[in-house]
C-alpha cells in the first residue's frame, strides 16, 4: 500500500510539473531556434535535457524521502501517517473454572530512543487483574496478562475475548491504534499502528544523513578521512580503466582490421563479455590476494572487454566510402589509419569508455565490500554491520554523485575531443 502511494505521488508530481512547465512557463517564454523547428520527432538536436525537469525530479525524490521519514525539514501536514505513540488500552475477558472476568491492559508505546517505565494501574477486583506494559515504536510485544491474575494460564485460565469480541488462538482483533493477536499459546500479542513512515533504522531522514556526513568529514571513518576513502576508490577505478583501455583498444583495432586477429580473439572476447566482473572476485582473490593488485586487476578485466568491443565496433563502422576516397587521393595504409580509421572510430570508443567507467565504478565498490581497509565500499560494508544506515545512505549518495560526475566528465571530453560525432 505504501509503495503504491509513493508511486502515485511521484507520478502526480511528474504530470503536474510537466503540465506547468510545458503548457504555461514555456509558452510564455521567448522562442529559441529549437522551438521554431517544424520537425523535432527523431531529431536528436531538438531533444535537450530540460533543466527545470531535472531540478523538480531531484526535489521530488527528496520530498518523498522526507515525507516517509518524518523529516523536520518538511511541515507536518506533508508527513505520511506516523506510527502511533502514546497509550493504548484494551479489555480482555479471562475464563477459568466456568467463570469469566474482565480486566484492562494499558500499553505505553514509546519512541525507541527513550527509556520509559510501565504506567501504574490499579489491579481492580475479580480474579483477572488490570495490567500494564511498554512496547517500543514500530515493534510488537507479547503481554503476559495473567502474570498478576489470581488464576493464571497454568491453572487453566484462558483469554476468550478482547474488547468484548470473541477471540481464539491465532485470531486477531482490531483495537484503537493497533491490533491484538492471540498467540498459539494463548498470550495476547500487541501490534501498535505502524503508520506509513519508515523506521530510522531502515531509512533515516535527510537531516540525519546530513549530520552524519558533517561528522564523517570532520572526524573521518575507521582512521581515514572521507576524502581518502573516495580517493582510494577513484585511484583503483582510474588505474584499472587505463590498463583496460591500453590493452583493449589496440586489441579491438586488431580485431576490426585483421581476419586472423578477429578469428583468434573473438571467441575469447565474446565469452568473457557477458561474465559479470563480480563473478571473478573469488578467482582474483585466490590468484592475486586481497591487496591493491587484485582490485586493479579485477577492474582491468571489467574494462578490457568493453573497450575491445567498442574499438572493434568503431573500426567496423567506418564508412567505406571515406576509405575509398582516401585511397583515390593516394593515401597509404598508415595515413588511412591515422586520418580515417582512428577519427571515425573515436565516437564508439568514447561511448565504450563511458560504459567501462560506469562498470568499473560499480565493480570497485563491490570489490571493496569483500576485503578492503579503505574505500567507499568498505564504508558501506562496515556501517551495515553496525546498522549505521545513515552512513550506508551517505556512501550510496556519494557513489551515485561521483559516478554521475565521471559520466559528465567523459561527455565533456567527448565534446571537446570528438566534435565531429554525429556529423556526416
Amino acid at each position: 500500500m505504501t509503495g503504491l502511494f509513493v508511486l502515485f505521488i511521484y507520478v502526480g508530481v511528474f504530470v503536474g510539473s510537466y503540465f506547468i512547465v510545458t503548457k504555461v512557463v514555456q509558452r510564455a517564454a521567448a522562442k529559441d531556434f529549437t522551438s521554431l523547428k517544424t520537425v523535432t520527432f527523431g531529431d536528436e538536436s531538438a531533444v535537450r535535457p530540460n533543466r527545470v525537469a531535472g531540478i523538480v525530479s531531484i526535489l521530488t525524490i527528496f520530498l518523498i524521502w522526507g515525507m516517509f521519514t518524518g523529516s523536520k525539514l518538511l511541515p507536518g501536514f506533508l508527513h505520511a501517517p506516523a506510527p502511533f505513540v502514546g497509550t493504548l488500552e484494551f479489555t480482555y475477558t479471562a475464563e477459568a473454572d466456568g467463570q469469566q472476568d474482565d480486566a484492562t491492559v494499558s500499553v505505553l508505546i514509546y519512541p525507541r530512543e527513550e527509556e520509559v517505565d510501565a504506567p501504574e494501574v490499579e489491579p481492580g477486583d475479580g480474579f483477572a487483574k488490570n495490567d500494564s506494559a511498554t512496547i517500543a515504536q514500530w515493534r510488537t510485544g507479547l503481554v503476559r496478562v495473567d502474570s498478576n491474575d489470581e488464576i493464571k494460564k497454568s491453572d487453566g485460565a484462558e483469554v476468550v475475548a478482547i474488547n468484548g469480541q470473541p477471540i481464539a488462538r491465532g485470531e486477531t482483533v482490531q483495537i484503537d491504534n493497533g491490533t491484538v493477536t492471540l498467540s498459539d499459546k494463548g498470550t495476547p500479542n500487541i501490534a501498535p499502528y505502524r503508520g506509513w513512515q519508515m523506521e530510522p533504522l531502515y531509512l533515516p531522514p535527510p537531516e540525519q544523513v546530513w549530520s552524519r556526513t558533517i561528522n564523517v568529514i570532520q572526524e573521518g571513518f575507521r582512521s581515514f578521512t572521507l576524502v581518502e576513502h573516495l580517493g582510494y576508490s577513484l585511484f583503483r577505478v582510474v588505474a584499472g580503466f587505463i590498463c583496460g583501455a591500453l590493452v583493449g583498444i589496440p586489441l579491438g583495432y586488431a580485431m576490426g582490421l585483421s581476419n586472423w586477429f578477429r578469428g583468434w580473439f573473438d571467441p575469447i572476447v565474446e565469452f568473457m563479455r557477458p561474465v559479470p566482473p563480480l563473478a571473478l572476485i573469488p578467482l582474483v582473490i585466490i590468484w592475486f590476494g586481497i591487496g591493491e593488485a587484485g582490485k586493479v586487476i579485477l577492474l582491468f578485466l571489467a574494462a578490457l572487454w568493453i573497450m575491445a568491443i567498442a574499438a572493434r565496433s568503431g573500426v567496423s563502422g567506418v564508412n567505406i566510402s571515406k576509405v575509398h576516397a582516401a585511397y583515390s587521393l593516394g593515401a597509404s595504409k598508415w595515413q588511412i589509419m591515422r586520418h580515417v580509421i582512428v577519427p571515425n572510430s573515436l565516437p564508439e570508443i568514447f561511448t565504450g569508455a563511458r560504459v567501462a567507467m560506469g562498470v568499473c565504478w560499480g565493480t570497485v565498490v563491490a570489490a571493496e565490500l569483500v576485503a578492503a581497509e579503505q574505500g567507499a565500499g568498505m564504508m558501506i560494508m562496515v556501517a551495515s554491520r553496525f546498522q549505521n544506515t545513515d552512513i550506508v545512505i551517505l556512501g550510496i549518495i556519494l557513489i551515485g554523485v561521483i559516478g554521475f560526475g565521471i559520466d559528465m566528465l567523459m561527455r565533456w571530453a567527448e565534446r571537446i575531443l570528438v566534435p565531429w560525432k554525429g556529423k556526416a
